[in-house]
């Protein structure tokens, strides 16, 4: 028994003197079952978006009645819109999953990251304005990633490859102690001035907003998608897990606002040439690519940050709760 099944027994008390319309949850699996029993609704806050869902969970793929496989996931259910969603066997078989949704779905669209109040330390603003805008690399994959080592080695020889300068806020690899002990033979004397990594926690709205600041190596999670997007920084995906694989087909595919590392058909292992490879076609001023996406990058910009866009769907979802009471 968990922590938080130990909290059922108080939750109830709770709900009971609170007698609420809805109660929110996440990853609190007892909780519809209690909910139901005291005449309340539960609502699952899920953060995984739509297309995501809709990919994994549809009812044409009759999970109920087989289950479901990375072979199912090799492609688009029946009657997935058109898309350039397509699953290799190593990521379908990382989000093969054994369930279902029979319920209504509530979206409540994108969540905008508020503008920082918050400036960078004297420190970091100075490191980050040695360099001229828009070539500064920025490589973070979120609180939980961790990589293995020869990934993580190669990731960085593909950052030094590409020439330009760049910031790496990492978790120490697996089987490391610290990130310093992890970099390759000489890296650091190489890149020495241009090239900086740390095995710690950096402030990410607030490096991404840096001028300086021209491309976001990101794991692809929401989170950071989302604060990439209200910046005009450009994306380079190398999605691991989860939402990360669909979010990142999206990018680079149906959107055309980013670029994927290629990875192996078979071991889903990238190079240090695919990293080159991947942030060079951004960040080159003549490819074509390269200016396609800066330009759609930019259109997303400007809807994201469209005054009333939140209020829009915020207030058609209250509508929809509404109408569940």
């Amino acid at each position: 028994m968990s922590a938080m099944d130990r909290t059922e027994p108080d939750i109830e008390a709770y709900l009971r003197e609170l007698k609420p319309h809805f109660v929110f949850f996440d990853f609190t699996c007892w909780m519809p079952a209690l909910t139901r029993k005291l005449g309340i609704k539960s609502v699952l806050y899920c953060i995984i978006s739509s297309g995501t869902i809709g990919y994994l969970l549809s009812p044409a793929r009759k999970i109920l009645e087989r289950g479901l496989t990375g072979l199912d996931l090799l492609k688009p259910p029946k009657g997935f819109p058109s898309s350039s969603i397509k699953l290799r066997m190593f990521k379908a078989q990382g989000l093969a999953a054994v369930t279902t949704m029979e319920v209504p779905m509530l979206y409540a669209g994108p969540v905008v990251p508020e503008p920082q109040k918050m400036v960078l330390e004297e420190r970091r603003e100075k490191l980050l304005s040695n360099f001229e805008a828009n070539t500064l690399i920025f490589c973070a994959f979120g609180s939980e990633c961790v990589l293995k080592k020869n990934q993580f080695q190669e990731l960085v020889l593909g950052l030094e490859l590409t020439g330009l300068p760049f910031l790496v806020a990492l978790k120490p690899p697996m089987g490391a102690q610290t990130i310093e002990s992890a970099l390759p033979e000489g890296f650091q004397e190489r890149v020495n001035g241009r090239g900086f990594v740390y095995g710690g926690w950096m402030p990410q709205q607030l490096i991404l907003r840096h001028l300086s600041v021209g491309c976001f190596v990101t794991h692809c999670g929401s989170g950071s998608l989302a604060e990439a997007m209200v910046n005009d920084c450009q994306l380079v995906s190398v999605p691991h897990v989860g939402d990360q694989i669909i979010n990142a087909r999206l990018m680079a595919g149906d959107l055309r606002i980013g670029v994927e590392v290629e990875k192996g058909e078979e071991d889903g292992l990238f190079t240090k040439d695919d990293v080159n490879k991947a942030v060079k076609a951004l960040m080159d001023d003549d490819s074509e690519l390269g200016k396609e996406i800066r330009a759609n990058h930019a259109k997303w910009k400007e809807f994201l940050l469209a005054k009333g866009l939140e209020n829009s769907y915020m207030n058609d979802f209250v509508i929809k709760l509404n109408a569940l009471v």
